[in-house]
């Protein structure tokens, strides 16, 4: 049973669950499935960490996931397993981390160790290269479809500031070609400046 505690935070609301075992077991297969049968990229498992934590069982909100994107993606490591521990630990703390992170980490590399044994054998296999060519395609799409979904959420803000520093940021990375770490943190600097010039003209007032 689960505690109704619904918020309206962007374009979708969220669940607040029970924490108890049957939540962990739910959370641990949830991340480890999603991870199992992902391929493409951190990216790719985030944009379905998403649609399974948002759009289906509600336990974040888009706004929240947004968040975590971004605190994952400027953080070192891996996205995925960075995703994943900020949303373990945003529901259940500490033990919930633990158990996401155990998750998203056990399928690859369980997968990674038998593939390493017979690389070499399907390496140049006309079969699995077709298949890697075919999934690229799918990627392509899902990245794009979890780009739009983010993106509505932070225009339905109708707020001027995050869509100005989503056309900065999306200039500086397409257009100029500067590093991805540059650009976060100039996004963060301009965004604090900003903030704070706000926060001043609404003193004045």
């Amino acid at each position: 049973m689960e505690e109704r505690s619904r918020l309206r935070r962007g374009s979708e609301v969220s669940t607040k669950p029970v924490i108890d075992l049957k939540f962990y077991l739910k959370l641990f297969w949830t991340t480890f499935t999603l991870s199992l049968f992902t391929f493409g990229g951190g990216f790719v498992i985030v944009s379905l960490m998403r649609k399974k934590m948002v759009v289906q069982l509600g336990w974040i909100d888009d706004e929240e996931m947004m968040d975590f994107i971004t605190i994952a993606q400027s953080s070192p490591g891996p996205i995925a397993v960075n995703a994943s521990l900020m949303v373990g630990y945003h529901l259940a703390g500490v033990p919930g981390a633990l158990v996401s992170t155990l998750g998203t980490i056990l399928p690859p590399m369980v997968i990674l160790s038998l593939i390493s044994v017979g690389y070499e054998a399907v390496a140049e296999n006309t079969w699995v290269k077709a298949a890697f060519h075919g999934m690229r395609a799918v990627v392509a799409a899902i990245v794009l479809q979890v780009t739009w979904a983010l993106f509505r959420t932070l225009a339905e803000t109708k707020k001027v500031l995050p869509l100005v520093l989503f056309a900065v940021a999306f200039i500086a990375l397409f257009v100029f070609r500067v590093n991805i770490m540059v650009v976060m943190v100039m996004m963060v600097l301009l965004s604090i400046l900003l903030s704070i010039r706000e926060a001043r003209k609404e003193k004045m007032r």
